[in-house]
């Protein structure tokens, strides 16, 4: 059985894995920039943005919500949805980070 050694990777690029996993689906990315055009929290209207049932829209906000992406509150009987544009800027700067990293040097010249 393999066994997965975290630590053997740098802090960075584990975050950056974690924010990649959250990121694994469209509708997530479809959240995502729902909110981000949004100026307020979101109440209800991510349901009826996507075209997926309520229960599934959840299991999304949760995975985003695990990365720390996205923020909840309850408002009465619903729960009120935002960015967290502090955590989305971490993520945006690690991915900006390893980008710039990889960037092609020998782009005229192709390996396969």
């Amino acid at each position: 059985m393999a066994i997965i050694k975290k630590e053997e990777f740098s802090v960075e690029d584990v975050e950056l894995a974690e924010f990649a996993r959250a990121l694994g689906h469209p509708a997530r990315i479809a959240i995502l920039k729902t909110l981000a055009e949004k100026s307020e929290c979101v109440c209800g209207e991510i349901v009826e943005i996507l075209p997926l049932a309520q229960a599934t829209v959840s299991q999304h906000l949760k995975e985003l919500k695990k990365a720390g992406l996205v923020k909840g509150r309850v408002s009465g009987v619903k729960t009120c949805y935002c960015l967290n544009w502090e955590v989305f800027s971490r993520f945006a700067e690690l991915f900006k980070g390893y980008t710039g990293n990889i960037a092609c040097c020998n782009k005229d010249q192709s390996c396969c």
